[in-house]
This record gives structure tokens, C-alpha cells and sequence, in this order.
């Protein structure tokens, strides 16, 4: 086996991912899976911007596992590789000199290590949504698979759209034959021989994290910034008091902070109003300007939605509390729409004795839920007939869904641009060989069943 080790480093945490696959089966599909992971304790990388070392010894822990994980003849052969998403997007927006810093800090921990360490980079949004769309049609055997008899077969399968949630942006990736009228959002890939036409986007600040302090930034507006504030997406029984520097300290909020101290705090208080947190989720979004024949918000070009959708990270945590905290199925946008007022109604004591080990998160799957039923209706454009395509999922088979795979397939240059059509795998050679051999002892079973026949008559005669 060889094996592959993928650091996510996002803006809330960073997960290390182990792959494996056959080594004598280089350039093959549907082979490479999940060997283990490792959530990496403590916030993400860009959250050390004071303190970079820390940022490095940070990972020590997952990394010990991997040389437990990894077998140590492997080691000096094993690709590693750390991509930062949008958290560290956004700290190189706000501060590039210490994003560096950070970067440089990470490099120096995972040199320390015997594998073949080759570099940790910050992904732009496309490649992160790019990525995230190669995985989930790789696992699919979307592109290419191997048939019975070991040829290479393209199953003409349309490919997946993937959606991905996560802590400071969310990524749109999908095939479309329709004109993409942004050339920011179009990617020719070419994949077995392929050709893709893929439409992608990612907004920066839509993330989960980043949707909660623009939410609270702006509930801190409408109400002057008073001492005592009410959430209204927060459940009733639920108050907290926060400093303003806790809110303000992201560049998706700068633009709107007040003229105040930042060691001022603010007591919010839960009022579990959903149509005011609605309201409220809906001022996140600009709908009215576009300069394209069709935009998603923000100003930005997105054509129709078409074909089945994945939609994974915090889509599937969402839509999975929903499913089993609240009981509550979701097929239809009316469905997650009924569903996020129910938890908005639902008050804290009732949320805290549904799903206790969630109570660090519980408050805010009201807010969550409307958010996701607004991007995915009024922002992608799904709907009736469009919604019920997309599965909230986390993994396909035993491997996470995320841009990690995909990164490291493309470094390694595991999915060629070329067929592999006319290339067989060792199975072919084995299972011809069976065939003959089959045949072979098929055809001896018979003459020799002919032959005793023949003889025992004759005796008889």
C-alpha cells in the first residue's frame, strides 16, 4: 500500500486525513479511500495569529498518529501536504505578514516530520470548491471505473454537484453545458479524457462562524448598541454576555464597526422569534444588484442548477440535526423552512434536554437552519423540483467528503488528463486466465464423461 496524509486546516479547526491505496495500481479509480483521521484539538490555525508557534505544535498530536497510523518503512514515502481554507484567507486579507508567519510556523512542524513533506499553502475559494467536487465524483466513480472484467469503462454517469459549508465560506461546484458568463467562475478540467465545463463559487463570509458574527453585528445595529440586547434567533431561557472585540475582530465585520471600545460587552438575550430571525438572516444577502442574466446574490453569476447535488460539512450537521435531534425529515424547502421555526420556537431548556453534548452549538441551529434554507432556495435557486436532488451527506462509503482528497489526487497526479482506456488492470490477466482455465477443465470433464460412457456401453455390449 501506498499512503497520502492531507491536513485540512480550516478556519475553525484543522482535521488531518490518512489515504491509502494499492500500490501497484497507480492511476487506477475508485481505489484510493480513507486509511484514518485525526481532529486536531483546539481552534484553526488562523486563530494563533498572536502566537504562530503554537500554530505549529498544534498539530503534533495528529501527527504522532500519523507515524503510528502509517507503517514506518512508509514514511519517507508518504506525500504531505496542509491547505488552509478560508480562515486563513481571511487573516492574509487582514494581516499578510503575519498569515505568513503562521504558514511558515506550520511548514517548520510538519518538516520535523520523516514523511515527504511538500508544502502548506492557502487554497483560493475555486480550488477549494473545485477540489470538493473532484472528490465527490472520484468516490462515486462518477469519472471513470473499473468494470467485472478489469477494463476501464466510463459509465456516461452525469457528475454531482457539491456543496460545501463551512466556517468563514460556502463553495457552489457544479457542471453546467450553459454559458458562464463570469469567467471567475469557470473551470475546464480534463479528467480520463474528459472534458468538464464547471461552474464554481465560493463566498467569503458565508461561512458558519462568520454568518453568526455578521448576524450579531448587525441585531447589534438595529438596536444602537444598548448595554441588553434581544437575539432573536437565540431560544428563549438562552442569555450570554459578549465583548464587542469578540464580534468585530474579522474583516466580514470591520466594515461595520461601531465607534465604540472593543472591551465594551453587550448582554444578548434570547427571544426564539423566528420570522424577526429571519428577517434579520435575510439582510445577509444583497438580492437586488446584478449585472449578469442571472445572479445568485452578491452581484455574482450563477447559472440554472441542474443535475443531483451533495451537499457536506456543516449542510450535512445542519440537515442532520434537524433529521434526528428534532425528528423532523427534510425533502422539500417548506420542510427545512417548518423546521428551522421549530427550532426557533423550541426554548433552551427543551433544546439542552434534546441533545445535551451539543450545547456548545445548540443556540445557534436556529439562525443556522434559516440560513441554509435562504442560501439554498433564494440564493442557489433550488426548489421543488431541484431540492429533493441534493443528498446531505458526510461521507461516501468510509471517506469524508471535503476538498482534501481531491487536493491530494491532484498533486499526485492521480486522475490523468489521458484514457485509460486502453490500459487493463492485473485483474484482466487473472480473470482470462480463469476463463481459459475454467473452459479448459470443462471441456476435459466432458470428453473424459463422453469417453467412460462410451466405454461402460461397450463393456455392457
Amino acid at each position: 500500500l501506498q499512503y497520502g496524509i492531507v491536513l485540512d486546516a480550516g478556519s475553525s479547526h484543522t482535521a488531518m486525513f490518512i489515504y491509502k491505496w494499492p500500490a501497484e495500481k497507480e492511476n487506477d479509480t475508485g481505489v484510493v479511500s480513507e486509511h484514518s483521521m485525526c481532529d486536531v484539538e483546539g481552534p484553526g490555525i488562523s486563530s494563533y495569529s498572536s502566537d504562530p508557534p503554537v500554530a505549529g505544535t498544534s498539530l503534533e498530536h495528529c501527527l504522532n498518529q500519523a507515524l503510528r497510523d502509517v507503517p514506518k518503512e512508509k514514511h519517507t514515502g508518504t506525500p504531505l501536504y496542509l491547505g488552509a481554507t478560508a480562515g486563513m484567507r481571511l487573516l492574509n486579507i487582514a494581516d499578510p505578514q503575519v498569515s505568513d508567519a503562521v504558514l511558515r510556523a506550520v511548514a517548520a512542524t510538519l518538516k520535523m516530520y520523516p514523511f515527504d513533506f511538500r508544502g502548506a499553502k492557502i487554497l483560493s475559494g475555486e480550488e477549494e470548491g473545485v477540489f470538493g467536487w473532484v472528490t465527490a465524483n472520484y468516490l462515486l466513480e462518477n469519472f471513470i471505473k473499473r468494470g467485472w472484467l478489469g477494463e476501464w469503462i466510463q459509465p456516461q454517469k452525469k457528475t454531482l454537484g457539491a456543496m460545501d459549508f463551512g466556517g468563514a465560506s460556502t463553495q457552489i461546484t457544479f457542471e453546467t453545458r450553459d454559458m458562464i458568463e463570469d469567467p471567475r467562475n469557470e473551470v475546464m478540467l480534463k479528467l480520463y479524457g474528459q472534458a468538464y465545463k464547471v461552474y464554481t463559487h465560493s463566498f467569503l463570509c458565508y461561512g458558519r462562524d462568520q454568518v453568526l458574527k455578521r448576524l450579531l453585528s448587525k441585531l447589534l445595529q438595529a438596536e444602537s448598541y444598548q448595554e441588553t440586547i434581544s437575539h432573536p434567533c437565540w431560544p428563549m431561557g438562552y442569555n450570554k454576555s459578549q465583548l464587542l472585540s469578540s464580534i468585530y475582530d474579522s474583516p466580514c465585520t470591520e466594515k461595520e464597526r461601531p465607534n465604540l471600545a472593543l472591551n465594551t460587552t453587550v448582554t444578548l438575550v434570547g427571544t426564539g422569534n423566528g420570522n424577526l430571525c429571519t428577517l434579520h438572516v435575510s439582510k445577509l444577502f444583497d438580492f437586488t444588484n446584478c449585472s449578469f442574466s442571472h445572479c445568485s446574490f452578491d452581484g455574482v453569476f450563477q447559472p440554472k442548477v441542474s443535475g443531483n447535488f451533495i451537499a457536506f460539512s456543516a449542510f450535512f450537521y445542519t440537515v442532520d440535526f434537524i433529521q434526528t435531534v428534532m425528528g423532523r425529515p427534510v425533502h422539500l424547502p417548506s420542510d427545512l423552512k417548518d423546521a428551522a421555526e421549530t427550532i426557533c420556537a423550541t426554548s433552551w431548556s427543551e433544546l439542552l434536554q434534546k441533545a445535551p453534548k451539543l450545547e456548545k452549538r445548540l443556540p445557534d441551529y436556529c439562525a443556522v437552519s434559516i440560513f441554509v434554507h435562504l442560501l439554498t432556495t433564494k440564493g442557489y435557486s433550488f426548489n421543488n423540483h431541484s431540492f429533493p436532488n441534493i443528498a446531505f451527506q458526510k461521507k461516501v462509503g468510509e471517506t469524508s467528503i471535503g476538498w482534501a482528497l481531491g487536493y491530494m489526487l491532484n498533486l499526485t497526479n492521480m486522475i490523468p488528463a489521458e484514457k485509460l482506456s486502453s490500459h487493463k488492470s492485473m485483474l484482466y490477466n487473472y480473470w482470462v486466465i480463469l476463463i481459459l482455465l475454467f473452459v479448459v477443465t470443462t471441456l476435459t470433464s466432458l470428453v473424459t464423461a463422453i469417453c467412460l460412457l462410451w466405454h461402460s456401453k461397450s463393456s455392457i455390449i
